[in-house]
């Protein structure tokens, strides 16, 4: 097929939904795959191994131009700027199957819904979507990047207490609140992306902490995880990594999105926080 996916990122949303987009398009190497962006301030465009069109903005008609011009079969959204509305005049226009993303239980005019969570349950999208969809949700679906499939096996020293990893923009910036309350004698792995407006202040933080080590846009993640006792983490795609790799874990809710992942972790015993403090 020629599949189409539609995601931003920024330096306050969407780096997650990208990184797991190109997971999805690495499953499908034997067909064409194309991004849709908008080039919006912070974005990981750069890091998108696939063609990369740039949109001028998030209006379907131009959506709709690029789907006609490029002969797409299929549509892939992960967006959180696109509502059943959307999908449904892509829909109309073009004639492609529609497979959408979705966390948080919204309306979606899709024919196939993907909900690749752990905490995810099928019988909350009915009425949700079109009867006719068909629902991928939970662990069977979980998309889990090969960096952590192929680290796993491999043997490694322990070098981290912690393992910190607030996403990769930090909105609330919960990654310095963490740092002001815990000791100096722990040894710790601070994970962000270039994109985490709260960067300079890490870097300012970090200086001359030999005990603190702060990887912007890592390759290693899965090797720095391996290498951690626990890892402080966000109720997000990151529990998931977490869990394959069978590393303890703290989950610090930092977004209202990630209430579902928040209660299922708490259902399942796991030690889930809505706010940090000493």
């Amino acid at each position: 097929m020629n599949l189409l996916i539609r995601a931003d990122s920024s330096s306050t949303v969407g780096l997650g939904h990208i990184m797991r987009d190109m997971v999805f398009a690495a499953q499908h190497s034997e067909d064409t795959v194309r991004f849709a962006c908008q080039n919006l301030s912070g974005n990981i465009i750069d890091r998108i191994p696939y063609p990369v069109h740039i949109l001028d903005s998030n209006d379907p008609d131009e959506l709709i131009a690029l789907i006609r011009e490029q002969r797409i079969d299929r549509v892939v959204f992960d967006h959180y700027g696109i509502d059943e509305s959307f999908e449904k005049k892509i829909k109309e226009a073009c004639g492609v199957s529609i497979l959408s993303f979705d966390d948080t239980y919204e309306k979606h005019y899709c024919d196939i819904l993907l909900n690749h969570n752990i905490s995810a349950d099928k019988n909350r999208y009915v009425g949700l979507v079109p009867p006719q969809c068909e629902l991928r949700c939970g662990g069977e679906y979980t998309l889990i990047r090969d960096e952590f499939k192929i680290e796993k096996p491999i043997k490694r020293e322990k070098l981290y207490d912690l393992f910190i990893a607030m996403g990769g923009t930090d909105p609330t910036n919960a990654t310095m609140n963490i740092l002001s309350t815990i000791n100096d004698d722990l040894y710790v792995c601070i994970v962000t992306t270039s994109g985490n407006p709260h960067v300079s202040e890490l870097e300012t933080f970090v200086e001359g902490r030999k005990n603190i080590t702060l990887e912007i846009d890592s390759a290693r993640i899965a090797q720095l995880l391996h290498q951690s006792r626990l890892a402080i983490i966000t109720p997000s795609v990151m529990v998931h990594e977490v869990l394959f790799m069978e590393v303890p874990f703290i989950a610090l809710q930092t977004a209202a999105n990630q209430e579902d992942m928040v209660v299922y972790l708490e259902k399942e015993g796991y030690t889930v926080l809505k706010e940090w403090d000493a």
